[in-house]
C-alpha cells in the first residue's frame, strides 16, 4: 500500500520557519490534489492548505498569508513553507493526498521559545 511520508517538523521559537515536505513511497503516485492538516490533542483536525491538479491553492484564514503550499511536479513532493511561526501553530501536520485517499502519519511542529 502507497504511503505518504512526512518530514520537516521541529522545533522553532516564535518569528522562526519551517519547510515541510510529503512525498510518496511510490515514486509514481501523482501529488494532484494534496493538502495539510494539523491537529491538536483534544481539537478538531484543521484542514491548512490544499493544493490542486492547476497549481490553485486555499488556505485557512488562521495561516494565509504566512503558509505557502507548493509542489515539485517531477519529483511528486508536496511542500508547506511555514513563516512568522506563532505557538497557535503548535500541532501535528499530516499530509493528505486526494487523489488516492491517503493520509500521512504526521510531523511534530513545536512553536515554543
Amino acid at each position: 500500500q502507497v504511503q505518504l511520508m512526512e518530514s520537516g517538523g521541529d522545533l522553532v521559537q516564535p518569528g522562526g520557519s519551517l519547510t515541510l515536505s510529503c512525498v510518496a513511497s511510490l515514486g509514481t503516485v501523482s501529488m494532484n490534489h494534496a493538502a495539510w492538516y494539523r491537529q491538536v490533542p483534544g481539537k478538531q483536525r484543521e484542514l491548512v492548505a490544499r493544493i490542486d491538479l492547476f497549481g490553485r491553492t486555499t488556505y485557512s484564514d488562521s495561516v494565509k498569508g504566512r503558509f505557502t503550499i507548493s509542489r515539485d511536479n517531477n519529483k511528486n513532493i508536496v511542500f508547506l513553507r511555514m513563516n512568522s511561526l506563532k505557538s497557535d501553530d503548535t500541532a501535528v501536520y499530516q499530509c493528505y493526498n486526494d487523489d488516492i485517499k491517503v493520509w500521512g502519519q504526521g510531523t511534530q511542529v513545536t512553536v515554543s521559545s
